[in-house]
């Protein structure tokens, strides 16, 4: 009976987005509460520990204004489990009208950093549900690139009631928009015991078995890792500062509660680590060019060797135009460089992802000017980094603002990380959305060498790329 008195006294404009509790559980009782379909029905998914004490005073204003069964916190429950749950339920009810509607108008909302943003959207497209629900992200982390992407903001937004309705008035006016998925697969030997380089790797990058039994990777003391992102994967002095922030925010996580604190520190590790004059500080060795070897595929799956110049310390692999608190690396090329070289703009929907590199620091600053851009290596919708024996025993990478320290071979084994395009996921949009999809009006078309028109390329899909998110393989249960 609570949650009727609840659903009466909330107001016309939160009842627009208001869940039933049998919906969502089967333990629930069914109730007609509300006795006509929510015009934007929600699930809530927060990270508490984001945004330093805004994730939980976010959570007690959403549980405030809503079913306090729609709006789950991050750290106690994780999605796959919150969303198996609730769509095996609907399965259960698919007689039911009014949880009918619920389902094909559900919207779901993440309020995190860019990793917690794409662990979720790993989770629905794991799910592959016939009718996924679109995402809407409220900005909770320091660099928020993905919300900014999709006109949602950078800024840590308030707690306050006002500040969620004006959060959700946006929710309901928004548009669909699909991105890009994009598969990562690692293979490495497995660290020696007592070499001391265990890995700690992030949520969206895990281990799995592989399916083919004749793959070399099955090979004792060989790890497979696999997972993906939406925004970016870096490889460099980018993702090495990102490491030494995460790690100082892990150690004193109460220093880190301040948006613009955390800008300030993260520019002040970028000039302690020499970045600004990496040329004098930083061995050649460390160079991207020697660090791995870069191919990327062509349409006809042919691998060819990418070229690396020899003073890139960086490499950015970029499916949205964010990057870095809202920079865009690729920028927009002229017709000329679009034909001369086969460019696009930088779609967020075209099956392309754009491969950019940095020297140092202060070409970093160069995204700061109107027309500013990195070095533009190539677009592929598929690439592979091949790291040998060097100099080098670690090197720093990154996956949608997760970061960390790989280790690199010591004897004759080869560490291969390769990404290719798998699939794609809706997002929400507001009218202040950056990208770009390559179906809006009249966009320019890829051409290549010879000055003709090209298809957008499609990924093959292995057997290794069945399951791309976090969760675990879903199925309805045959007693459905």
């Amino acid at each position: 009976m609570a949650s009727i008195e609840k659903y009466e006294a909330l107001s016309d404009f939160f009842k627009k987005f208001y869940i039933p509790s049998y919906v969502l559980s089967p333990e629930a009782e069914a109730v007609a509460v509300p006795s006509t379909p929510p015009e934007s029905p929600i699930l809530v998914f927060i990270n508490s520990k984001s945004g330093g004490q805004l994730g939980g005073e976010l959570i007690l204003t959403y549980r405030s204004l809503l079913n306090d069964k729609q709006v789950f916190d991050l750290n106690v429950e994780t999605p796959d489990k919150v969303l198996q749950r609730i769509y095996l339920n609907l399965e259960r009810l698919k007689h039911d009208a009014l949880a009918c509607k619920i389902k094909e108008k559900l919207k779901i909302i993440v309020a995190g950093g860019d990793g917690t943003a794409s662990w979720l959207l790993g989770v629905v497209c794991d799910l592959e549900l016939s009718n996924p629900p679109p995402i809407a992200t409220i900005p909770l982390g320091t660099g928020n690139n993905l919300p900014f992407a999709f006109g949602w903001g950078k800024k840590n937004p308030g707690t306050d009631t006002s500040s969620a309705e004006s959060f959700l008035a946006q929710v309901i006016k928004a548009k669909e928009m699909k991105i890009d998925n994009w598969h990562v697969l690692m293979r490495m030997k497995s660290p020696r015991k007592g070499s001391g380089d265990s890995i700690e790797l992030p949520p969206s990058l895990h281990a799995f078995r592989r399916a083919s039994p004749s793959d070399q990777a099955n090979m004792e003391g060989y790890h497979t890792f696999r997972g993906g992102f939406w925004n970016y994967f870096s490889l460099g002095m980018d993702a090495q500062t990102s490491y030494e922030f995460h790690s100082q925010r892990k150690l004193h996580p109460e220093n880190f509660k301040n948006q613009l604190v955390n800008q300030s520190r993260y520019l002040k590790l970028a000039c302690k680590q020499g970045w600004f004059c990496a040329s004098l500080l930083h061995p050649f060795s460390h160079n991207i060019a020697q660090l791995a070897q870069v191919k990327i595929c062509d349409k006809s799956g042919q691998w060819n060797d990418l070229h690396i110049p020899q003073s890139i310390r960086s490499i950015v692999c970029l499916n949205l135009p964010s990057f870095s608190g809202g920079l865009n690396p690729w920028g927009a090329p002229n017709p000329k460089k679009q034909y001369d070289r086969s460019l696009t703009l930088p779609f967020v929907d075209d099956g392309l992802i754009e491969i950019v590199g940095f020297r140092n620091a202060w070409h970093g600053l160069v995204l700061l000017a109107p027309k500013g851009h990195g070095t533009r290596l190539a677009q592929a919708n598929r690439i592979r980094f091949e790291f040998k024996k060097g100099a080098a025993k670690h090197a720093y990478m990154r996956m949608d603002g997760e970061p960390w320290k790989q280790p690199l071979p010591l004897d004759d084994e080869t560490v291969i990380l390769e990404i290719s395009h798998h699939g794609q996921v809706n997002m929400l949009t507001t009218e202040n959305c950056m990208s770009k999809s390559m179906y809006e009006s009249s966009p320019k078309v890829r051409f290549s060498d010879d000055g003709t028109e090209d298809e957008p390329l499609v990924a093959n899909c292995d057997e290794e790329f069945r399951k791309f998110g976090a969760a675990d393989t879903f199925k309805i249960p045959s007693d459905v």
